[in-house]
């Protein structure tokens, strides 16, 4: 009987370690200049990334790490508790585990949000920050989508969708209903999707689709747009003010962004590049939220003049 409880015991030890270990990617030479990339969300990963650009972007001279975020993707986790400070913790892990003392961080999407508070905390660990599609006001965006939604309904005279629309304006805009009801919208009216896709562009979205691990880039998880709310309310944060500390510290950030990117009218990309600078800001044509998928080879190109 001493012997099963000890198996068991043993066994539970086993699974719980297994769980707790995140998912992550190495690409390209160790001794070349690093680069983490942090996916969007919360609760998505860095499939799409990973299987689309890492091994090209490693193939012009950098080591390239991908990773997915604890409890969220292929980093299962049912005791992450979803707050930045555990987030903190595991991107050190990932410095440890790949040998780091400083590296360039990619930021998708939240993954720009997750980057710029880590740069802000850690500013030594930190060669450059690249914000892809990175919202600076949550609640700005929001209004765009909204805003945006409601024009495309007018000119439709769809009346249905209009009164979706006056339902959500008037919900609390910190909860996860007027989050998740406003990128639901986004979604359905084409937002993350360029209006004219090139024909490299559509090579690689079907080519990305052709891998088995593609599965994991449109799956989310609900558990960690919740527990990030709950615990950081980051749908209301702001990254202005920060990023202008940044800047003031000699940080170097830069901005890529697509001109069909829906979730930011071209007024949110003006503020961003008057705290980052005219020359930092690159606003990509016929591309919208995966910039790296949308125009990879003008990605490449930019990311190896930003990372020097």
């Amino acid at each position: 009987m001493k012997k099963i409880i000890l198996l068991l015991v043993l066994l539970f030890s086993i699974h719980n370690s297994i769980s707790q270990e995140l998912y992550s990617k190495a690409f390209g030479n160790e001794n070349d200049t690093p680069i983490v990339f942090l996916h969007g969300g919360p609760g998505y990963n860095s499939a799409g990334f990973e299987i689309s650009t890492a091994q090209k972007l490693a193939n012009n001279g950098f080591f390239v790490i991908v990773y997915d975020r604890r409890g969220e993707g292929r980093s299962t986790d049912a005791n992450a508790k979803f707050n930045f400070q555990e987030t903190f913790d595991d991107i050190n892990g990932i410095y440890k585990k790949y040998n780091l003392k400083k590296a360039n961080l990619i930021g998708h999407s939240f993954g720009g949000i997750v980057a710029t508070l880590f740069t802000e905390k850690y500013p030594e660990k930190v060669s450059t920050l690249e914000l892809v599609s990175t919202p600076i006001s949550l609640q700005e965006t929001f209004k765009t989508i909204l805003q945006s939604s409601r024009k495309i309904y007018m000119e439709k005279k769809d009346a249905t969708n209009l009164n979706y629309i006056d339902m959500i304006e008037k919900m609390d805009p910190t909860s996860v209903e007027y989050y998740a009801y406003s990128f639901g919208h986004a979604m359905q009216n084409g937002f993350y999707s360029p209006k004219k896709m090139s024909e490299e562009a559509e090579a690689i979205y079907s080519n990305s689709a052709k891998e088995s691990s593609f599965k994991y880039a449109s799956q989310m998880s609900g558990e960690a747009p919740q527990g990030f709310l709950k615990n950081e309310n980051y749908t209301s944060i702001d990254l202005a003010q920060t990023l202008q500390k940044l800047v003031s510290n000699k940080t170097k950030i830069y901005g890529l962004y697509g001109k069909d990117d829906g979730l930011y009218s071209p007024e949110q990309i003006a503020q961003l590049q008057k705290i980052i600078g005219n020359d930092n800001l690159i606003y990509f044509n016929d591309c919208s939220h995966n910039v790296f998928m949308d125009q990879q080879s003008l990605f490449i190109k930019a990311m190896k003049n930003c990372v020097k």
